[in-house]
């Protein structure tokens, strides 16, 4: 693909909100490093996150609570540079923009500058409008997400579906209809009932990106590692996995231990040679020093 086709398919908020006018879904995945960020680029998906579940699957911690700024810009720097068409969206992890409106602001300020997310996606509803508003004015595309909130985690006490009841269902609708307001371009839904989902995704005029919200919303989303089959944890109900790689790279690592220890590998074919002269001279001097 030459660059200017590269120009004419380059993926932007506009073409984002073009989508949902047009009807046509948006596939979101998540990546957190060079290598999968060109894959997940090269496949097509329209939108990749370098999300702080990148805390998990990356870095072991056992919440997303722990990742830093610091963290997340590292991780972020790797994917830009295997990004060439998707959206790349940034989380903003737990603290860096809970103490006020300007440290959200500063913080997704490095995102864009240093790291080269197009668009930044923090967790919250009514209580985040005034945030959203900050960094649209100041030129930063806004994701939302709601629901389930995996950096409330010690609110929630677990990971469970939320908006069941009707009162929960009218809060959440309220927090999609402020963000919408706010100006935030797409809000991510995450464990709620299929039947809300559709409702919110309905009566918004930007894209719902469901993970966990069934197959009305606009686009959905999935973690990367969930996705081929990467995951140490359990998956949770709305994943799909699509592929084994746990297993696949599992029996590699194996056969390459055997080989080593067998004496299987390298062969002769994984070896390098010296050329006939060079042999030819060693065997001289060898035979000269004897």
């Amino acid at each position: 693909m030459d660059q200017n086709s590269q120009a004419v398919s380059k993926v932007t908020v506009p073409a984002i909100l073009e989508r949902k006018l047009r009807g046509e879904k948006v596939a979101c995945l998540t990546a957190y490093d060079y290598s999968i960020a060109r894959l997940v680029d090269e496949a097509g998906i329209e939108l990749i996150l370098v999300g702080d579940s990148l805390a998990q699957t990356i870095l072991g911690y056992d919440s997303t609570v722990p990742v830093t700024v610091d963290e997340m810009l590292h991780h972020l720097k790797a994917v830009r540079r295997g990004v060439r068409r998707a959206l790349l969206v940034a989380d903003l992890p737990y603290g860096s923009y809970h103490v006020s409106d300007e440290q959200g602001l500063a913080n997704a300020i490095r995102f864009v500058k240093e790291g080269g997310a197009e668009a930044v996606k923090f967790e919250g509803g009514r209580n985040r409008a005034r945030l959203v508003r900050k960094l649209v004015e100041a030129q930063i595309p806004v994701m939302g997400h709601i629901g389930l909130t995996p950096q409330s985690i010690h609110t929630l006490g677990s990971y469970q579906v939320q908006g069941r009841s009707l009162d929960a269902a009218n809060e959440l609708l309220a927090d999609a209809e402020v963000l919408e307001e706010a100006g935030a371009f797409a809000v991510v839904l995450e464990c709620v009932p299929r039947e809300l989902a559709a409702i919110v995704t309905r009566r918004l005029r930007i894209p719902t990106i469901g993970i966990g919200a069934g197959p009305d919303c606009d686009g959905q989303i999935l973690v990367f590692h969930d996705l081929v089959g990467l995951s140490y944890n359990p998956l949770a109900k709305f994943v799909r996995s699509y592929a084994n790689l746990g297993e696949v790279l599992h029996q590699a690592l194996v056969n390459f231990r055997v080989d080593v220890a067998e004496g299987g590998f390298p062969a002769d074919r994984e070896s390098y040679h010296w050329s006939a002269a060079v042999r030819e001279q060693f065997e001289r001097e060898t035979t000269r020093l004897a």
